[in-house]
């Protein structure tokens, strides 16, 4: 499959772009755990369908030493007995923000409240940063088409 457009081909939308990548770079130097970041954008991902996502961030989650066992489990992680509960909060909290259209009530106040037991308030603001960052992600490179397959680690971050 060939991408429909090419992002970094104009420069107005190349620079706009680089300042999206340079977020994605400030979210991964805050306090919330890479590992729980990258299991973040692996479910993120799952869920609207982007295979050059999912492709980046298995890659990079495998890159930073995650477990390809959860890996593979975090498409059924509600069921799944190898996640931490703050790993599990942040999931659940990704899940309901992605799923907005499902639902009526957006993100519940109990899966706030359980997110809230589990990370401070910086790492709440990474996480929120995270989940909204990863549907824009998703949904720009759905609508182009941007095939999965060849990222290689680091070339993004």
């Amino acid at each position: 499959m060939d991408a429909r457009l090419d992002f970094m081909a104009e420069p107005s939308t190349s620079k706009a772009l680089k300042y999206l990548m340079s977020a994605g770079k400030a979210l991964r130097d805050t306090t919330l755990p890479i590992t729980t970041q990258e299991l973040v954008s692996v479910r993120v991902s799952q869920i609207n369908g982007c295979a050059a996502c999912l492709d980046m961030h298995t890659k990079e989650a495998l890159a930073v030493g995650e477990d390809p066992v959860r890996l593979g489990l975090v498409a059924a992680w509600p069921e799944a007995t190898v996640f931490t509960d703050a790993e599990r909060a942040a999931l659940e909290l990704a899940e309901e923000g992605t799923r907005l259209a499902d639902a009526a009530h957006g993100v519940s106040d109990e899966v706030w409240a359980n997110a809230a037991k589990h990370y401070d308030q910086q790492q709440l603001a990474a996480l929120v940063l995270l989940v909204g960052f990863m549907n824009l992600a998703t949904r720009m490179n759905i609508i182009t088409r941007q095939p999965g397959g060849d990222y290689q680690p680091g070339k993004w971050h």
